[in-house]
């Protein structure tokens, strides 16, 4: 297999700095928050903008539209584009479109601008395979875990810091600091990040139809793309309803109470290092199976107890951070496997698993308020469980050593 030397031109030899893999983290983190940050505002700003009630979804839904089109029509310029040049530009786009969001009283401009900051946003997923890139073969599963655990921080770390700020200032606060961030991490990154400009002499048609091609033609990516829309999808079920559940009858807690209980998903981000540290080492099979078990018992705990007691609350808020482990292993463990796909399609391949796995999550989130809706957390969380042992189902078909033969 060629190595990422011999198909890009890079600034210094492959290979990524403790310093650097921080930073890469770090920034992936700071940018995939700015997805979440309108999730526990969006009442609140639909109110001040006047934005009908019934459209209040609009705020969240804009936004995943946005990062959906980014994912499959700007990412894959990365296997085009030189690399630092395109990822600065797009933290240039998310910062406008912040700043924007902030200013906005009205219903337009602010729907215009969530669907920017969604689209901006893919900068993270730029980010990621740049970094699979740069990182020599042996460590690629490690620098991709650790860089991960940035993101899923991230993620996790958004809805309760944009309820503080929001509760010490107003929603327009989060915007602004955001963009502030923004501006700081983008200048930081163009002096920080090596250039990379790949060789790859397509025109975007091309690079576009390349794309179908890559999904019609390789299992591993299909097979990775729907383990993990199978696990986003009971990610996303579970902390959409949950917050419900929390807040009704049986455990009555406040948003203070239910912002401690997002926070313990955190610990689950302990899982990316730990993926692909396993990956390197030519165990992805074992890894992945443990994650999407891992999802399935996070569901079953919850029946334990009696809905409302204290052993009920303690169990759900360990199935939290063990539903945040399993997905995040089979996160990293899959991403490893196709970055092995080959170093010239790595953004292709990135776009095309991340906009599945980011589809899978719009219909988990559909579904867990649908469910809760109809028959409460029970119902809920047996489609939760569903979601995985479906994806194990499909596990099962895989043959034995046919990820290892590509690690090796």
């Amino acid at each position: 297999m060629t190595t990422p030397a011999s198909t890009a031109q890079t600034q210094h030899p492959p290979g990524l700095s403790a310093g650097m893999t921080f930073l890469m983290a770090t920034a992936c983190g700071l940018i995939a928050a700015n997805l979440y940050y309108t999730q526990p505002l969006a009442g609140p700003i639909a109110v001040d903008i006047g934005l009908p009630a019934e459209a209040t979804g609009l705020i969240v839904t804009l936004t995943q539209i946005g990062y959906g089109l980014g994912l499959l029509l700007l990412v894959p310029l990365g296997d085009l584009v030189e690399n630092r040049r395109l990822i600065v530009t797009m933290i240039g786009l998310v910062t406008l479109a912040l700043i924007a969001a902030g200013l906005s009283t009205t219903p337009g401009p602010f729907l215009t601008a969530s669907l920017a900051i969604g689209v901006g946003s893919v900068a993270v997923q730029m980010i990621v395979p740049f970094a699979a890139n740069l990182a020599p073969d042996a460590a690629r599963g490690r620098v991709v875990g650790n860089i991960m655990s940035g993101l899923m921080v991230g993620i996790m770390m958004a809805r309760p810091i944009a309820g503080l700020i929001a509760g010490l200032s107003s929603w327009h606060a989060v915007f602004y600091i955001s963009a502030i961030v923004m501006v700081g991490l983008g200048t930081l990154l163009w002096v920080q990040l090596p250039t990379r400009m790949p060789t790859a002499r397509l025109s975007y048609g091309q690079l576009l139809k390349s794309m179908a091609q890559l999904l019609a033609t390789q299992p591993v990516l299909q097979r990775r793309a729907a383990y993990q829309a199978c696990q986003f999808a009971a990610f996303s079920l579970f902390w959409t309803v949950t917050p419900l559940y929390l807040a009704g009858p049986r455990f009555g807690l406040g948003h203070n109470g239910i912002a401690l209980f997002a926070l313990a998903g955190v610990a689950g981000a302990i899982a990316s290092p730990i993926a692909g540290r396993l990956a390197d080492k030519g165990l992805v099979r074992p890894a992945t199976a443990f994650g999407l078990l891992s999802v399935g018992v996070a569901f079953l705990m919850t029946q334990i107890a009696s809905e409302g007691s204290t052993i009920a609350l303690t169990l759900l808020t360990l199935a939290a951070i063990l539903l945040d482990f399993g997905v995040t292993m089979t996160l990293v463990t899959g991403q490893r496997s196709i970055y092995e796909l080959g170093p010239d399609l790595r953004s292709r391949l990135n776009g095309l698993f991340m906009a599945i796995f980011f589809t899978g999550g719009a219909i988990g989130s559909a579904l867990g308020a649908w469910a809760f809706a109809s028959g409460g957390w029970w119902f809920a969380s047996m489609i939760g469980f569903a979601l995985p042992a479906t994806a194990v189902a499909i596990f099962l078909t895989e043959k034995h050593g046919q990820e290892r033969s590509l690690l090796h």
